[in-house]
C-alpha cells in the first residue's frame, strides 16, 4: 500500500510574523519548521509502515524552495521519498488553489491512501484536506483520533461534542489526524543522515499541467485589503473594593458597553 502524507512548512510559531508589500505571508523574514500538526501524519504513516501495512510512504508539499526544510525533516523521520511542487506562480495561493496543486499532484504519484495534518499552523483553515478529496473523488475522513487500516478499508475514531464517533472507508481515501493520535517521534541522527540522502522530486506547474493563471494570486478567490499589527496590550484597570466595588465595577462595564 502507497502512503502519501501532505505537509507544510510553516512560519516558526513563536516568531514574529511579518507581510510582504504584496500583503501575502513573508515566508523568507522569519525562520520556518515543519508544521507540527504535520508531525502527526508523518507519525501515523510510519507507524502503518512499522505494522506491515505500508510499503511505500512519500511526503508531498507545495511552496517556496525553503519548504524542502520541511520534506527533510519528515523524511530524517522515516519514509521513502518526497515531491516538492515548486514554482513561482504558486505564490499567493489561497486553500482552493493549494487544493487543485496537490491533488492533481496525487494523481500524477497516485496513492492508496493520503495522511494529512488537521491544519496548518500558519493558515489553521481545517479545509484543504476535505478539498483535495473532494478534488479525487474519494472518501474524507476528519479529524481522526486513531486510525486503522484492514485490507482494503480504513477505520478512524473521532471525537464529537457528546460522543465519540467511528468512520470506516474504503480505500483510497484522504483521512486528516489530531494531535490525539500519539507523540510524533525525534529524528535520530542516523535518520537525519538518511533523510538527507533520500530522493525529492521537483515539479513545477508545467509538469502537472496547472496554468499559471489558476493558482497564485491571480486565481484566487480571496483577497487581502489591509494588514496591520496587534495593538500593544494595555494595561488594565484596578478596582479596591472599598465597600462600593460592585457599584464601581458595573459602572466600569456599562461606560466601556460591556453590559
Amino acid at each position: 500500500m502507497k502512503i502519501v502524507v501532505l505537509v507544510k512548512h510553516v512560519p516558526e510559531p513563536t516568531a514574529s510574523w511579518r507581510f510582504a508589500d504584496d500583503l501575502t505571508l513573508d515566508r523568507q523574514g522569519v525562520d520556518g519548521r515543519l508544521a507540527e500538526l504535520d508531525e502527526y501524519a508523518v507519525e501515523q504513516a510510519i507507524r502503518l509502515a512499522e505494522a506491515g501495512v505500508a510499503t511505500e510512504i512519500v511526503f508531498l508539499t507545495m511552496g517556496p524552495a525553503r519548504a524542502l526544510e520541511g520534506l527533510r525533516k519528515a523524511l530524517a523521520m522515516g519514509g521513502d521519498s518526497g515531491i516538492h511542487v515548486l514554482d513561482d506562480a504558486l505564490h499567493g495561493s489561497d486553500a482552493a488553489g493549494t487544493s487543485l496543486v496537490l491533488a492533481t499532484a496525487l494523481k500524477r504519484t497516485g496513492f492508496d491512501l493520503v495522511v494529512c495534518g488537521m491544519a496548518s499552523t500558519d493558515g489553521e483553515m481545517s479545509v484543504v484536506p476535505v478539498m483535495v478529496a473532494e478534488r479525487l473523488g474519494v472518501p474524507a475522513l476528519a479529524d481522526a483520533g486513531s486510525l486503522g487500516v484492514d485490507g482494503s478499508s480504513i477505520t478512524v475514531s473521532r471525537d464529537a461534542d457528546d460522543a465519540t464517533e467511528t468512520l470506516r472507508a474504503s480505500l483510497p481515501a484522504v483521512v486528516s489526524v489530531t494531535d490525539r493520535t500519539g507523540e510524533a517521534r525525534y529524528p535520530s541522527f542516523k535518520g537525519i543522515v538518511a533523510g538527507k540522502k533520500k530522493p525529492v522530486a521537483i515539479w513545477s506547474l508545467a509538469d502537472l499541467g496547472i496554468a499559471p493563471e489558476r493558482v497564485g494570486a491571480a486565481g484566487s478567490g480571496t483577497v487581502v485589503r489591509a494588514v496591520r499589527p496587534r495593538p500593544p496590550r494595555e494595561a488594565g484597570t484596578v478596582i479596591t473594593d472599598d465597600g462600593d466595588a460592585a457599584a464601581r465595577l458595573a459602572d466600569f462595564l456599562a461606560a466601556n458597553k460591556l453590559l
